[in-house]
């Protein structure tokens, strides 16, 4: 019955907030933006894009702690976190949640969940989402990878999981652009669907 409910849940979740629109989204080919903003991670520590960026580029995950998309798919980002490492890239996780700081996104529930699944990259949070709005970045997740010259490269979500109705990923698409940067290849898919829930924006 659990099982059901999980289901029913993550179906109902895709309903309504799967399918972000991407007008306003950070377009293939541009500069990264607010490459300067200082965020505290988890650790304590204070980090910037610029900062994190690697010799082959910079791997950013708009992320968070409870939508059932990133639970589905945050198995994937400390293997993503080894390979950007391998291949001389930076990886950070961002969180946006601004309105739920309070609660369920806050610095401390942050700091538990990166413990909890094993996060070994930075964890930080945007405050005020000045960098997801930067990027016009829609959900958790929502992928934005950047070459060495911090021009965005791809674009869109980790695979086709939640493309498909058994859930099951046949389509690596960051996997496979991360192998085609890291080779000096032209990223042969640079987009794909950014599905997730939307990021939990408050009124400046």
């Amino acid at each position: 019955m659990k099982k059901w409910i999980a289901i029913l849940t993550l179906a109902l979740a895709g309903f309504l907030m799967a399918f972000a629109p991407t007008e306003g989204t950070l377009k293939i080919g541009a500069e990264m933006p607010a490459s300067e903003v200082e965020m505290v991670g988890v650790d304590g520590n204070s980090y910037s894009l610029e900062k994190l960026m690697g010799e082959k580029g910079l791997l950013v995950i708009f992320s968070c702690n409870t939508c059932p998309f990133v639970l589905g798919w945050q198995d994937q980002y400390p293997k993503l976190a080894d390979k950007a490492r391998e291949m001389n890239m930076g990886m950070v996780l961002v969180n946006s949640n601004e309105a739920k700081r309070d609660n369920e996104d806050s610095m401390e529930a942050m700091k538990e969940h990166a413990a909890e699944h094993g996060y070994n990259m930075p964890y930080v949070i945007d405050q005020n989402h000045r960098v997801a709005d930067a990027f016009g970045a829609r959900t958790t997740p929502h992928v934005f990878l950047f070459n060495a010259d911090g021009v965005l490269v791809f674009e869109g979500s980790i695979n086709d999981k939640y493309e498909n109705r058994e859930e099951v990923a046949t389509q690596q698409y960051l996997h496979k652009a991360m192998n085609e940067l890291n080779e000096g290849l032209e990223i042969s898919q640079p987009q794909s669907q950014a599905i997730g829930c939307s990021i939990k924006r408050v009124k400046l």
